[in-house]
């Protein structure tokens, strides 16, 4: 590797001194010195391949324009990279840049990685997660701004969360929409999971959005099915039980898209159709609900819109502010409830 190239450098090149070259260099608008000077200070850092020293800049500005990223899964998987992609979005308008350490959500990786990004002086620190549920953060300094992605904790006050009470009353009111008040069954429930934040810091609020909503609509469910994986194989194998029973609802309410495309299958099997004979509506967005036939009527996760709201809390005046920062999540209709 060859010898950095210093300002001293450039100001050689140039012909000029490190104090005038370093003002140029800056952007400084009242150094007073010839538009020439100012061309060849351009031309000298371009020839020489010039890059300014960050680290000592931050400590003269008290700020390094970097912001850290410290996820479990977030970047390495599909389901949640929406969150990156908005606060890499974000920060580029802010004239910031990103750096990013994924853990595995591992704790000693994680104190690793916020050891790495504070070497590095970023200005602040976003953790987020995969999937939204309390999050273990290592011991950071006093006063460096932080925001919770996807995540909460209790020391770390300031959190980004979808807003699941909201999109569980849109659920339903999309089904009374379509005149369904009765034979609605809810698949996925699971009441540990209400209750253990490591699990899930916004099921329970998504399943008090769907009772609140039926309550007020004076329905009740013809069945609740508590599933605790919420994957395609117990969807369509509950849902392929409940129908062997006799059981024959007008509405099933999936609580993610992967237990709707399992429930699909099922009802399928069972010469059912969606949404003639039983409409279908979940939660997520999840990339394949597009491409079921019928299309999968879904109550989104507002990733990319979270990411965004994430950098600017970060940045925002006087430190980020402390609350639950819930983002709307998005009505996305499909074909799979039928129409009024």
């Amino acid at each position: 590797m060859g010898k950095r190239v210093t300002l001293a450098d450039v100001a050689r090149r140039a012909g000029l001194s490190p104090a005038a070259a370093s003002m140029i260099l800056n952007g400084r608008p009242d150094t007073r010195l010839s538009q020439d000077a100012h061309e060849r200070v351009h031309a000298a850092a371009a020839e020489l391949g010039y890059r300014p020293n960050m680290s000592a800049r931050a400590l003269r500005t008290d700020t390094s324009h970097t912001v850290g990223f410290v996820s479990d899964l977030v970047a390495t998987t599909r389901f949640a990279s929406g969150l990156i992609k908005g606060a890499l979005g974000a920060a580029e308008a802010a004239g910031q840049v990103v750096l990013v350490a994924e853990t595995g959500g591992e704790p000693e990786r994680e104190a690793e990685a916020v050891s790495a990004l504070l070497d590095r002086q970023v200005d602040g620190i976003i953790f987020a997660s995969m999937r939204a549920r309390e999050t273990f953060v290592p011991r950071l300094p006093t006063g460096l701004r932080t925001v919770m992605l996807n995540a909460t904790n209790e020391l770390h006050r300031c959190s980004v969360l979808p807003d699941e009470e909201t999109g569980g009353r849109r659920a339903i009111e999309l089904l009374l929409a379509a005149g369904i008040r009765d034979g609605i069954l809810l698949l996925g429930y699971d009441a540990d999971a209400e209750r253990d934040l490591f699990r899930s810091a916004t099921v329970a609020a998504r399943v008090r959005g769907i009772s609140a909503a039926m309550a007020d609509a004076g329905a009740a469910f013809l069945h609740e099915e508590s599933i605790w994986l919420w994957e395609p194989a117990p969807g369509y194998e509950f849902t392929a039980r409940l129908l062997a029973g006799g059981m024959r609802p007008r509405a099933i309410v999936c609580l993610n898209d992967r237990l709707a495309f399992g429930a699909l299958q099922a009802l399928g099997d069972a010469g059912l159709r969606v949404p003639e004979d039983v409409s279908l509506v979940s939660f997520d967005n999840d990339e394949l609900a597009a491409y079921l036939r019928p299309g999968l009527t879904t109550i989104g996760l507002p990733h990319e819109d979270m990411g965004r709201r994430a950098v600017e809390l970060l940045l925002a005046p006087g430190g980020p502010p402390e609350g639950q920062h819930l983002v709307e999540m998005p009505v996305v209709i499909r074909d799979s409830i039928r129409r009024p």
